[in-house]
């Protein structure tokens, strides 16, 4: 009777406080809410620069259709339906319906994690949850920031590991994890399957945190109550205590045999296993376009000077026309694929045929480079000469290799039917700071009468000229000019280096979109900052290639490099000073670009945004005209777009137009080049 009393009065103490906090914090939320409310109805010109994050473009989604779990594999059986429904009867039936409860709601897939832990929740049976459970794991919780600053490692939940038949140590071991792990199942999972805010976050650790703290008031009355109890209990810690120590230490994480479509060897390999705690969403474009069914290929290319980067492919192996993709500034090949089967360039290529090719410039922080000890500094000192004159050839010749090697196995007389020529069209398609550095590649390769393997150009706002623009950018500009001397051996590079601040940008972004108010003010203020451009920012900075495992960056060098574009009027390669000029282009001035566009021997289709703000319309129509005066086949056209809307907003226009001029792909023109003048790379003479 007393035991019944006293578990009442805890339980409705419990309920109380839980109904307190929650109540205060929503409070706090709608509090900060309202005030970014009230100062989003005080700024100037919101209404044009917030023009495009409404309805769905605020939201932007990658998730593919959604099939039942019997049918995640692509098959529909009913036997695996069976086996399904045999396994979850002997798991706790509460947390069977956690997908269907969210999936109304959920705007982005089901993270990593969601899978395993439907893995882990049928492998194991559910067992009464203890006091000394939810301490740990209040525990882990309030470590959690420290596991990221100080990189001290989680203890108390490593994945469990399979044990060995006989062992009673490991199999205590894994008992005891199969406890854990079904705790994260039922609290995380349970919770939510998506990927969650800082708010979600602080909701769910308060809610552990009250159930832990009222759990050991709970079995303290019990032990009071019942001292034998009490004692005997303690005993049997105090006796098991070595042996549990013993169990964590010869412990090892599962590992399950994986194989990535594309590569080489399609052997499995051995993945460690991990629960990921923190619910953020790590996908990489490789998962974007495999969870859509399209075929997906990983092509490891390394520059003459040493960096490695990552050329991704949706092949068609057959195909004798493919595309090459190239995404801008602070980008990633996931821009491309970022909307989607519908709204995507990637997929509307592929489904027109095409062998699709997504370039990653250098510029990750993890830093991928063929001397592992490479420094910060050493890796982040390149500019967008680089970018032109190292990534872009290095891509563009793997390309030709991969499509000529495979054309040739699968058509053998296709060597005769090309008198000598590549077997295979490529078409160009780039994006701002992409689209400068692919017109740097076709200068620079004809003025040293390389091959460019390219038929066609199509540049979607593209930098190179940029004296026209925004106050905030010529601040920048002065700024980056007047302070480089000093910034630039600091701040070799400009990104988020730490993965406890990349994954706290990640969380914020989707605060950003859970509270309308709060996000709206952000984008304002960005949108600010770069001189009203009204492109969806915060739905940008919410896509997963922003997350804590990596990130894109930008050099300090091609921040300044932009910063003399600016200044000088004209698209030039770096200027490394007088005496640098004449050492790496044989004059005291950088080399112009734009004095060589007669050079170009395809056609280009320059494309331009009235609304953006960033490379504003007349900075796209300086290239044209250029080009048109030294007698480039090139064409010009303008869309309602701001500067993100090429690549991640749903333009079905865009997308027509693009396919349109990729299948008018020309052969390239028999043009001599002039006489004299050979571009060295950077390191080497340059003679004139």
């Amino acid at each position: 009777m007393m035991q019944r009393l006293v578990d009442n009065a805890i339980a409705v103490t419990k309920e109380s406080v839980k109904t307190f906090t929650y109540e205060s914090l929503n409070n706090i939320v709608r509090f900060i809410n309202g005030v970014s409310a009230l100062l989003l109805a005080l700024l100037p010109g919101k209404a044009n620069i917030l023009e495009g994050i409404h309805g769905w473009e605020l939201r932007p989604t990658f998730r593919g259709p959604r099939f039942p779990r019997w049918m995640e594999n692509g098959v529909s059986s009913f036997n695996q339906l069976i086996h399904e429904l045999s396994v979850d009867s002997d798991t706790d039936g509460s947390s069977l319906d956690y997908e269907e409860e969210y999936s109304d709601d959920d705007m982005s897939p089901s993270s990593p994690c969601s899978q395993s832990s439907r893995l882990s929740r049928s492998s194991s049976t559910p067992r009464k949850k203890t006091g000394w459970m939810w301490i740990s794991y209040v525990f882990y919780w309030i470590l959690l920031p420290a596991r990221f600053l100080l990189g001290l490692p989680a203890i108390l939940y490593r994945s469990g590991g399979t044990t060995a038949p006989g062992s009673n140590q490991l199999k205590h071991r894994s008992s005891s994890l199969n406890k854990v792990q079904f705790l994260k199942d039922h609290i995380v999972q349970r919770t939510t399957d998506r990927r969650r805010g800082v708010i979600e976050d602080l909701h769910l650790a308060i809610e552990i945190f009250i159930e832990a703290v009222f759990d050991v008031v709970h079995k303290a009355a019990h032990f009071v109550l019942h001292p034998f109890v009490a004692l005997r209990t303690l005993f049997g810690l105090f006796s098991s205590n070595s042996n549990r120590e013993d169990a964590y230490d010869d412990a090892s994480e599962a590992t399950v045999p994986t194989a990535t479509l594309g590569d080489d060897d399609a052997a499995p390999t051995e993945r460690n296993t991990s629960f990921q705690a923190l619910n953020t969403d790590a996908r990489t474009c490789q998962d974007v376009i495999t969870e859509l069914g399209y075929p997906y290929e990983a092509i490891h290319v390394v520059t003459s000077d040493g960096y490695v980067l990552l050329l991704e492919r949706i092949p068609r192996r057959d195909s004798r026309k493919a595309v090459y993709l190239q995404h801008g500034i602070l980008d990633s090949s996931m821009g491309w694929v970022s909307n989607g089967v519908v709204g995507s360039p990637a997929f509307a290529a592929y489904d027109q045929g095409y062998d699709v090719f997504l370039g990653n410039f250098r510029g990750l922080v993890s830093r991928e480079h063929i001397d592992k000890s490479i420094s910060s500094r050493q890796y982040w000192h390149y500019s967008i000469n680089e970018h032109g004159t190292q990534d872009i050839p290095a891509m563009i010749e793997k390309i030709h290799q991969v499509k000529t090697a495979e054309l040739k196995l699968s058509q053998p007389d296709i060597e005769e039917e090309t008198n000598g020529d590549q077997p295979y069209k490529l078409c160009a398609v780039c994006h701002s700071l992409g689209g400068a550095a692919i017109l740097m590649y076709v200068v620079t390769q004809r003025i040293e009468e390389k091959p460019h393997r390219l038929s066609r150009l199509v540049l979607l706002s593209p930098a190179g000229f940029h004296e026209d623009s925004s106050f905030m950018f010529s601040v920048v500009q002065y700024s980056f000019l007047l302070l480089a001397p000093l910034l630039q051996p600091l701040v070799p590079g400009i990104y988020i280096p730490t993965r406890f601040f990349r994954m706290l940008l990640n969380k914020l972004a989707r605060d950003f979109h859970n509270y309308p108010a709060v996000g709206g003010l952000v984008q304002t203020l960005m949108s600010y900052f770069v001189g009203g451009d009204s492109s969806n920012w915060v739905g940008v900075l919410g896509i997963p290639h922003y997350n804590m495992n990596d990130m894109p960056g930008v050099s300090f060098q091609v921040a300044l490099h932009l910063a003399q574009m600016k200044r000088a009027k004209r698209f030039r390669m770096f200027d490394y000073g007088k005496s640098g000029n004449i050492k790496f282009y044989g004059s005291p001035e950088p080399l112009d670009l734009g004095e060589y566009y007669g050079l170009i021997d395809i056609p280009v289709d320059l494309v331009a945004g009235r609304k953006d703000k960033v490379i504003r319309p007349s900075m796209v129509k300086k290239h044209y005209k250029v080009m048109k005066n030294l007698g480039v086949n090139v064409s010009y056209n303008e869309f309602e777009y701001a500067h993100l809307d090429f690549t991640f907003s749903h333009r079905e226009e865009l997308l027509a137009y693009v396919m349109s001029r990729c299948l008018l792909v020309e052969p390239p023109s028999k043009q001599s080049s002039p006489k004299g003048l050979k571009l060295k790379k950077k390191g080497q003479q340059v003679n004139s």
